[in-house]
């Protein structure tokens, strides 16, 4: 697995400095970046304490969900997507950690097979929705068509349009059925992609996560940027919007993608207090916040 540096990036910029994937040592100018690039708004990371002690109270409140969830037959979708490393599968575990697993679960498909491929685009996706009293929670979702697939042009520009056509249409059909649907979208900054994929290489625990893909991911931030920017434009709407989450901090990431979704549920014995209020320097959703995401 070897990796060069990063080059200078299309339209002029740099996509990395001085970054060796193969180097045990990160470079000292993308460490001390890290935390804070992309524009994020702490300088540092929430306490330990401090997120132990809030990811309690709101996992509780989620069990709280989970229970009228089931007793009431409703059906909720949560999807997340954002570059390679900005901490989906972290947040998922996280708000999976204390539910029943019976009515919650996460979903992450590999690569279609060969009749998948030859099948309507959503149908793969839509075998995977919840039934009545269950959760569901994607680990990237559809949007693979216009992110992954586009940028490594596993899709051709007219599937990738046709899919950001018929999107919204989709998923309007979805919430008009019954399914609470929230989609996040994790962004995070150049330093602090770099770092996790170098932490990804050298960690014997975590170096199962680094793949080609992410090798691939490390030249084309531009192309990234540029697909990130056309999914908010075509489909975020009023019915199903986009909800923008800065995860540089993956334990803020965490709590506040948990916070989001019990404070816009309802459910029986809802502690308003335990659950806070979304931190807007962290998440939110609008042009405020598409436009400043990196």
């Amino acid at each position: 697995m070897n990796a060069k540096p990063a080059k200078e990036g299309k339209g002029g910029t740099k996509s990395a400095l001085e970054f060796d994937l193969e180097d045990p040592v990160l470079s000292p100018s993308i460490a001390e970046r890290a935390l804070t690039s992309g524009g994020f708004p702490y300088d540092e990371e929430l306490k330990k304490k401090v997120y132990a002690e809030e990811l309690q109270k709101l996992q509780l409140e989620l069990l709280k969900l989970q229970f009228y969830v089931e007793a009431e037959g409703q059906r909720y979708v949560v999807l997340f997507e954002g570059r390679d490393a900005s901490g989906k599968g972290s947040c998922i575990n996280r708000f999976l950690e204390r539910l029943n697993p019976r009515h919650a679960r996460s979903v992450a498909l590999t690569k279609p097979t060969e009749t998948e491929r030859g099948e309507w685009y959503f149908q793969r996706y839509v075998a995977h929705l919840p039934t009545a009293g269950d959760m569901v929670l994607f680990d990237r979702s559809w949007y693979n068509r216009a992110g992954v697939e586009r940028v490594m042009s596993f899709s051709t520009t007219a599937q990738v349009e046709a899919f950001l056509k018929a999107t919204p249409d989709f998923e309007s059909l979805l919430v008009r059925d019954g399914i609470r649907l929230f989609k996040y979208y994790l962004v995070i900054g150049r330093e602090m992609q770099l770092q996790r994929f170098h932490e990804r290489r050298h960690d014997p625990f975590k170096r199962w996560k680094i793949t080609d893909i992410d090798l691939a991911a490390i030249d084309k931030w531009d192309d990234y940027t540029r697909a990130q920017r056309d999914i908010f434009k075509r489909t975020s709407t009023e019915e199903a919007p986009w909800i923008v989450v800065r995860s540089n901090d993956q334990r803020r990431a965490r709590l506040e993608t948990i916070r989001w979704v019990l404070y816009h549920s309802d459910y029986e014995g809802k502690d308003a207090k335990a659950i806070g209020e979304p931190d807007p320097k962290i998440i939110g959703t609008g042009p405020k916040y598409f436009e400043s995401a990196p």
